[in-house]
């Protein structure tokens, strides 16, 4: 049995909302997506979650994005994404 999370919420959010509160990134998120475990493994060495048009290696004990891609293509500049509180 694992303790890993099998879904997260990976919110987009404008670099200068990183370090605030939850509420403030989620109202901030230019974009957000449920994303689910797909039970591979990332070129980061987290596993692997994707859905809505999310790729994501996701650190599950830290809940801290490693790698993303969206809609295919890497995150542009002043993006970061975030697993939501």
């Amino acid at each position: 049995m694992t303790t890993e999370s099998q879904r997260f919420t990976v919110l987009l959010v404008p670099e200068y909302v990183e370090h605030t509160d939850a509420t403030s990134a989620q109202e901030a998120a230019v974009r957000s997506a449920d994303v689910e475990a797909t039970g591979e493994t990332g070129q980061t060495g987290y596993p692997r979650y994707a859905g809505e048009g999310i790729v994501a290696d996701i650190d599950p004990r830290t809940r801290t994005v490693e790698a993303v891609l969206v809609d295919g293509s890497e995150l542009d500049y002043g993006l970061n994404a975030i697993v939501s509180p």
